[in-house]
């Protein structure tokens, strides 16, 4: 059994973003020898998230937009939290996106259904923020 685990980082120039980080992941997966098992991608950070989707540059602006009305960044005396940060849309932002992803490796690759990627979503940004990827299998 062959256990990988490596930390990526990331730094956004924006409060919020998202990133494909598909060839990143790839390249740990390369990275850890690992054939057969499988692949945990997650942010360790309360205000980032880590998920599966299409990367298509309309479908990113439908999230954005989506989140954004669920979740509005202004006014921030909206939120209770926002007692001395300004960051509760942010929170519940990745509450709805999720915390991690788990993907099968099948014969050394991501096994991805059509169109999957793996992407970081970024909702309180320009600071450096941390996501694990532990990879476990033969």
């Amino acid at each position: 059994m062959i256990s990988y685990k490596k930390e990526l980082w990331f730094n956004t120039e924006t409060r919020r973003k998202l990133l494909n980080i598909t060839p990143e992941i790839e390249k740990c997966l390369i990275e850890s020898g690992v054939k057969e098992g499988l692949l945990l991608c997650n942010a360790m950070h309360i205000t980032a998230s880590v998920f599966i989707n299409d990367d298509e540059a309309g479908l990113h602006q439908d999230i954005e937009k989506w989140l954004e009305r669920l979740a509005p960044e202004k006014p921030y005396s909206q939120y209770k939290h926002n007692t001395f940060e300004d960051n509760a849309d942010a929170h519940l932002k990745r509450t709805v996106m999720g915390r991690e992803v788990v993907v099968a490796v099948s014969d050394g690759k991501l096994d991805f259904g059509p169109w999957e990627q793996i992407f970081y979503g970024e909702f309180d940004g320009k600071r450096k923020k941390r996501v694990l990827v532990k990879i476990i299998g033969e």
